[in-house]
């Protein structure tokens, strides 16, 4: 395993360590000096780095996903860590260890692809069924299912993030359609379980967590519009109706026109399900926020994802030393 990882550079140090590239570029000062900048990251995070002189023989073959070894020094720069690089290699194969530089769940992504497959048995409606059941039983689909992140940053931005992701969509589907009985559990099963299906291409997550040229161009509403369509246009006899259904809950599930939604829910499923996906995403920015330490025993890590620091409520609520307990 490989030290230090990027959280554990929050004061002024001397590293040598390896880290992954995700970006590269060479720019200018205001005197027109030009320095390299990179952002390095492993299975923690990111860190920026700059290089100022000497670089261009060293980077000459080192690229966008190359690993690199580094000697550095930490600097802390507007409360940040930031890495002014002193020497700066390619890494060998032997040298690096994958597990280090792609962050991954804690469940078991068996486990949790056989409850995946469990909730697509559930599905009452045949012709849904046989749609979902067709789509995540497909060799090529199961495979990048189990590993695909659900997002490059936003939330579950880690292997098997997606499989996690659905996995809790399922169990919200099954507890609001027992509250709201009005509502189709079975639409609600098909969207958790399709409506980011998109992204297995939308992304790439072989070295690091990024966009495929196809996802940049698209998107992965717009790549699961296409997929899902054709499997059903595959199914003799799927009720055109339906399919003009699962289609509104695809591309209606970011709930907003800002948030590339080409339509607003207008149906009552796909108004409770945009508002299910949304709650999901969020709260797994706010529990990565939390897990990581910030420095402020009651705040958490600023996050990006959401513009804002959480209370660590049970910090905050912690009663001071030598108070009573509560009455019971």
């Amino acid at each position: 395993m490989k030290t230090p990882f990027v959280t554990d550079l929050n004061s002024e140090q001397s590293i040598t360590t390896f880290f992954l590239v995700r970006e590269k570029e060479i720019r200018s000062t205001r005197e027109g000096k030009p320095y390299l900048r990179l952002e390095l990251g492993d299975r923690s995070g990111t860190i920026e780095a700059r290089m100022w002189d000497q670089f261009d023989v060293a980077v000459k073959d080192i690229g966008r996903d190359d690993f690199v070894k580094v000697s550095a020094r930490v600097e802390i720069y507007r409360n940040k860590p930031q890495l002014a690089l002193q020497q700066l290699r390619l890494a060998k194969p032997e040298e690096v260890d994958l597990a280090d530089f792609l962050p991954h769940t804690k469940e078991d992504v068996g486990k949790l692809y056989a409850q995946l497959l469990e909730y697509a048995g559930s599905i009452r409606n045949s012709w849904l069924k046989k749609l979902v059941t067709g789509i995540i039983s497909d060799p090529g689909i199961a495979a990048k299912y189990k590993r695909a992140p659900a997002a490059k940053v936003m939330h579950h931005a880690y292997l098997g993030g997606l499989l996690e992701h659905v996995i809790g969509l399922c169990g919200l589907a099954k507890q609001i359609a027992a509250h709201y009985p009005e509502l189709d559990v079975d639409l609600l099963l098909t969207a958790a379980i399709l409506h980011d299906v998109g992204k297995l291409e939308e992304l790439c997550y072989e070295r690091a967590i990024g966009y495929t040229v196809e996802g940049q161009l698209l998107g992965h509403i717009m790549m699961e519009f296409e997929t899902v369509s054709k499997a059903m246009g595959a199914i003799e006899g799927f009720p055109a109706n339906l399919k003009t259904v699962v289609q509104h809950l695809l591309i209606s599930h970011h709930g907003q026109y800002e948030f590339g939604s080409p339509k607003l829910p207008m149906i009552r499923e796909a108004m409770a399900f945009h508002y299910m996906d949304d709650l999901d995403s969020k709260l797994a920015a706010v529990r990565a926020a939390l897990a990581v330490e910030s420095g402020e025993p009651e705040w958490s890590a600023y996050s990006g994802a959401l513009g804002r620091k959480f209370l660590r409520l049970d910090e905050f609520l912690k009663p001071p030393a030598g108070t009573p307990a509560d009455p019971q």
